[in-house]
């Protein structure tokens, strides 16, 4: 019944299953070259691409197209005006049922099956340095470009969320998921690149569509640990799954392994779409009214009309993003923003093939870095805690602060030349987990309502700058030593560490509108 409702009033489920199938067959196609390289340990750089790879891309291409014609509502026009018109809220302080709890733990396994896509990139980058016989510097072209996709999904996604829906847009984005599987059996580096942009692509909205997914329905007096919850078991468990799985497989069938993984994993997200609510907005938009009041019902959640539509220009140009405080908070959560994609798409993306230039095997290496995320899993749990039932502020100082020890540990391990990096890697997955799940909720209840939306869409986007300012620095051949890395990160994030405790605000608890009113009362100079 889920499944029938999904699709009603939408193009139709034949084509959406249809789209599947085509992306589905179009993957296979590209296993038998795969297997042929068995004897080679699964090399294939070089090798011609025969008629049904090329027959199978252009499956996987056209089913894309078609799973998302599918997808698409009958009336765009309606659905996006609706979506204008009205606002999904949820009630104040409801309690959670299991409506809430079921909606995270799908929530979970989505964002683990999102996150482990670009996690996996710092596992496969020795591996195509090896076989494709290119410096590292051309190799990082793979993650810029994966980057940048997930800079482009993140804009193009926000805009689909509206006109498909929140779970559509999942739905689809999984679609993509598995076909770009066949970055595995790629014969060119140049092939690896485009795929992975597809992959940056597709994985980039995941992240906003389910944190607008999590605001609509849960409970505003547990959103805050909600979020956080929702957002570091999803990035612990992405990259836990990605080092866990390379260094179970990769020893057996190579690098490209990782990728291939996206048709089961891509598959079983499409399937767990079952289990997503469909978005309350679209179902108004199609007048069917019962279904969207027993949605809201299972979660607590109201409808309620949006603001006038001069509220935007008006917005522009008497809430200017102006005053001392509020710039420096501003740059605050900017630097550590900046500071955590360094982290997370520079240095725990180099460290792999680091460790393997040390000595490792990429199995060992594998393992190393799979024990320092499963040692990170249970402080999760303690950052959602402290961050709603502690301090916003100071929770947020701390995931910094351990980032910090983090980094000054990899030093020291780089001047000793030798020790074992499990501890110091899982002080910065503890670190830089936190802080990215901790910053943007942190984030849009720092700033009053007329500057709400840019000041939290710039933080988010600094998060993504910092990861493709480390790649492009790859490409340039100007990376240093893993230390000396580590080094000129700390530095930042030392400085995001004294702003945010200098100009940061304690959130918990604080009605939001005394953001406005002081923002009113003392000329936007917070």
């Amino acid at each position: 019944m889920r499944s029938a409702a999904t699709f009603a009033d939408r193009r139709g489920v034949w084509a959406f299953a249809l789209g599947v199938a085509a992306v589905t067959v179009g993957v296979l196609l590209h296993l038998p070259m795969f297997w042929m390289g068995r004897m080679n340990h699964f090399m294939l750089a070089g090798m011609p691409m025969g008629g049904d790879m090329l027959a199978g891309m252009g499956l996987i291409i056209g089913g894309c197209f078609v799973a998302a014609y599918g997808l698409l509502p009958r009336d765009i026009s309606r659905s996006v005006e609706t979506a204008r018109a009205i606002e999904i809220t949820a009630p104040e302080d409801a309690p959670l049922s299991s409506a809430h709890w079921g909606l995270m733990a799908v929530l979970v396994v989505a964002l683990i099956i999102d996150v482990m896509k670009p996690a996996s990139l710092g596992f496969t980058i020795p591996g195509m340095v090896h076989e494709y016989g290119v410096p590292r510097e051309r190799a990082a072209l793979v993650p810029f470009f994966a980057l940048v996709g997930t800079v482009c999904g993140s804009v193009i996604w926000g805009v689909i969320a509206d006109i498909y829906g929140r779970k559509a847009s999942i739905l689809l984005s999984a679609v993509m998921f598995v076909g770009t599987s066949i970055c595995g059996a790629m014969p060119s580096l140049a092939w690896n690149i485009g795929m992975c942009f597809m992959m940056g692509a597709a994985a980039g909205g995941m992240l906003p569509v389910t944190y607008a997914l999590l605001a609509e329905m849960m409970p505003n007096r547990h959103r805050g640990w909600s979020l956080v919850l929702v957002g570091g078991l999803g990035a612990v468990g992405g990259y836990f799954a990605a080092s866990g799985l390379s260094a179970l497989l990769q020893p057996f069938f190579g690098w490209r392994i990782l990728w291939l993984l996206n048709l089961p994993t891509g598959l079983s997200l499409v399937l767990l779409g079952r289990f997503i609510p469909e978005s309350a907005k679209f179902l108004i938009a199609h007048g069917r009214d019962g279904e969207a009041r027993a949605v809201m019902a299972r979660f607590g959640a109201r409808m309620r009309a949006a603001g006038p539509a001069r509220t935007e220009s008006q917005t522009a140009r008497k809430a200017p993003l102006t005053g001392f405080g509020l710039l420096a908070k501003l740059a605050a959560l900017s630097l550590a923003a900046l500071c955590w994609g360094l982290v997370n798409f520079g240095l725990l993306l180099w460290l792999p093939a680091d460790l393997v230039a040390k000595g490792y095997s990429m199995e060992v290496s594998s393992r190393l870095l799979a024990e320092s995320s499963l040692i990170a899993f249970p402080t999760v749990f303690l950052a959602a805690w402290l961050y709603s039932q502690w301090s916003t502020k100071r929770a947020v100082l701390g995931s910094v602060a351990v980032t910090i020890v983090g980094l000054a540990w990899v030093i020291a391990l780089d001047v000793r030349g030798h020790g074992n990096p499990v501890l110091p890697i899982a002080l910065l997955i503890v670190g830089t987990n936190g802080l990215v799940a901790m910053l943007l909720p942190y984030a849009a209840e720092s700033f009053p309502l007329r500057v709400r939306g840019r000041a939290t869409g710039w933080v988010a986007a600094c998060t993504k700058a910092g990861g493709v300012l480390a790649q492009f620095l790859a490409i340039l051949g100007l990376v240093p030593a893993l230390g000396v890395s580590a080094a000129l990160i700390a530095a930042p994030t030392l400085l995001a560490l004294i702003l945010i405790l200098r100009f940061g605000q304690e959130t918990r608890g604080r009605d939001l509108r005394d953001l406005d009113e002081a923002m009113l009362g003392s000329g936007a100079a917070l």
